[in-house]
This record gives C-alpha cells, sequence and structure tokens, in this order.
C-alpha cells in the first residue's frame, strides 16, 4: 500500500487498494492523502549524524583546553534545538486524508495527531468538486460540496499538487454519480 512512508513517491497522495472493514462493503475507490515529507527519517539519520560530526569539528581545536568547556554547550544546544524541532515538525505532518467511494456513499476523514477525527459523508451523485484558482486561503484552493457542506481537501498540498489532483477527481465522481443513477438490473 502507498503511504507517507514510501520511498520514490511522486506525489504525496495515491489511488490505493480499497481496505476492507468488517462492518461494511468495500469502498469503489479510495484516496490516501499526506504531506510531503523532503526529510524522510533515513534521510534525516545522516543530516543529523553529518551536521553532528561537522559541529564537532571546531572543538578539536580546543581539545584539552578550558575552552572546550565554554563551547561545548552550545554545540550541544544547538544540536539539540534542531532534532528537537524536526521531530516537532514530524509529530505536526503527520496528517492524513483518505477519500472513501462508494456508488452510494463518499467519506472523507481527516486525521491529525492530537486531535479527534474530523469525518464529512455525501452522496457522490450530487458532490461538486471546485478548484478555486484565486480567492482562497491558497492558489488553487480544492473543495468538496455536498450534503449542505463545503469541505477543503489536500489543504496540505503544494498549488501543483492540488492541482494535478484536480485533474483525477472530477472523472471518478462523475463515474461514481452516474453508476450510483443507473437503475438496478
Amino acid at each position: 500500500m502507498n503511504g507517507p512512508d514510501n520511498k520514490g513517491e511522486s506525489m504525496p497522495y495515491s489511488w490505493t487498494e480499497p481496505t476492507l472493514r468488517p462492518d461494511e462493503p468495500a469502498p469503489v475507490a479510495q484516496l490516501r492523502l499526506w504531506p510531503h515529507r523532503s526529510l524522510p527519517r533515513s534521510g534525516f539519520v545522516r543530516f543529523f549524524g553529518a551536521t553532528a560530526a561537522l559541529g564537532t569539528v571546531p572543538l578539536l581545536a580546543v581539545l584539552g583546553s578550558p575552552i572546550l568547556w565554554g563551547l561545548l554547550p552550545f554545540v550541544l544546544l544547538t544540536l539539540g534545538g534542531l532534532w528537537a524541532a524536526i521531530q516537532f515538525s514530524y509529530r505536526t505532518g503527520e496528517v492524513v486524508e483518505e477519500l472513501r467511494l462508494w456508488p452510494d456513499r463518499l467519506e472523507l476523514t481527516r486525521t491529525e495527531p492530537r486531535r479527534p477525527v474530523r469525518r464529512w459523508e455525501a452522496n457522490p451523485h450530487w458532490v461538486r468538486p471546485a478548484l478555486h484558482a484565486t480567492g482562497g486561503p491558497v492558489p488553487n484552493y480544492l473543495t468538496l460540496t455536498g450534503a449542505g457542506r463545503t469541505v477543503e481537501i489536500g489543504a496540505f498540498l503544494s498549488e501543483d499538487e492540488r492541482l494535478t489532483l484536480w485533474k483525477e477527481l472530477p472523472p471518478v465522481l462523475w463515474r461514481l454519480g452516474q453508476a450510483a443513477a443507473e437503475p438496478l438490473a
């Protein structure tokens, strides 16, 4: 399954195999979105190791002198601050949105750390996707409207990523809406 930790992903979202839950039928399609990670955890280990090694180079010149004890706290404070800042960035980037589509129902779920899970449901036949090139909080603001509400999708995606998602989303919703409108045989 594609996800936030996959290497080599070109976009921070993917159409995935629908996950089965015992209490409901399998969705027809499933979209998983996550924030872009410019520094994966494996890269963080190498980066932090190299930074720590380079940060200790100035200390080599003062080994054995009392100046070492004056500089050491600043080097350690810098490394500790860098570690804490990057770890904070990883925690705040654990947002995941999941759009699950059935012929008669669409469900958007947003999961964030230390916040309750937010859900929105509507009939895909009546859902209208919209791309707001300007006038939204960000360029290419992507929304879904239905069931009396308008919700944003992929707020953490870049402008170009929202535009690419916009090109993929309406055809999927249109096919589901058409399938829902067809009479059962």
